[in-house]
């Protein structure tokens, strides 16, 4: 599927066509700020609940779905098909490494918000499950795709030491601040208070719904941003439309 051409999410049709950032449904006439991204994929033991949230209904035009086998060939289809502003659904926050990459090739310097009660700071060596979803941050900050610096971390508060470790000697931040022009958000839903939302990993002491809604109306203008680490529920929908109006998107 083209990321020019989208499906429609009113009229179901092929007719959403990119215009600059945007889509405009050829057939039934409706405007949409992002284009929506499926990934239905999670890189770690378990995770099938967490994919399979990337089939839920959002009201945005469905650009592309990305449904490669390993990490690297799922970070180059992202690449060809990302739309100029994309809203990604996972699966898991690995998502979001293909995701950044490619707004750092068109844009240059971005900056990332990452919204998340885990760091994902890990690596190979450091992590104690070896799950990859628990080290897609430390990924682009090693790959130079983003500098420490232009990192945010949210929400963050269950971290492993080594990440504890890393967090301080790399100077990320943990509140907005000034932020640059061009920034990505990155939103794992388990940093929400738990029972809010329907995640796939919850941890204790999160951020209420209606404070993050409000948090994420504070970022300007972003250049797209991904939803992971959800399971699919009719109510997780409602939120994440919700959540999505509140960036712009």
């Amino acid at each position: 599927m083209s990321a020019l051409r989208a499906r429609c999410p009113d009229c179901r049709t092929l007719t959403a066509v990119a215009i600059g950032s945007e889509y405009q449904c050829h057939s039934c006439g409706r405007e949409f700020t992002a284009g929506l991204v499926r990934v239905p994929r999670a890189w770690g033991d378990g995770g099938e609940a967490m994919a399979g949230a990337a089939r839920m209904a959002l009201p945005w035009p469905e650009a592309a779905v990305i449904e490669e086998t390993t990490l690297d060939a799922q970070n180059e289809a992202l690449a060809r098909e990302l739309p100029a502003r994309p809203l990604v659904l996972g699966g898991c926050c690995c998502s979001h490494v293909g995701v950044v990459r490619e707004l750092v090739r068109r844009h240059g310097r971005v900056a990332v918000v990452w919204i998340d009660a885990h760091g994902d700071l890990n690596t190979r060596s450091s992590s104690p499950s070896g799950n990859a979803w628990g080290m897609p941050l430390r990924m682009l900050i090693d790959g130079g795709d983003v500098t420490a610096a232009d990192v945010t971390l949210v929400g963050a508060r269950s971290l492993d030491p080594p990440e504890v470790a890393f967090i301080a000697a790399a100077g990320i931040r943990s509140e907005l601040g000034d932020l640059p022009e061009r920034v990505y958000v990155a939103l794992d839903c388990d940093v929400i208070e738990p029972g809010e939302l329907d995640v796939f990993m919850p941890e204790p002491a999160g951020i209420p719904l209606d404070r993050l809604e409000a948090l994420l109306a504070s970022i300007p203008a972003p250049l797209g941003a991904g939803f992971t680490g959800l399971v699919a529920s009719a109510r997780n929908e409602a939120a994440l439309v919700r959540l999505g109006l509140a960036l712009g998107l």
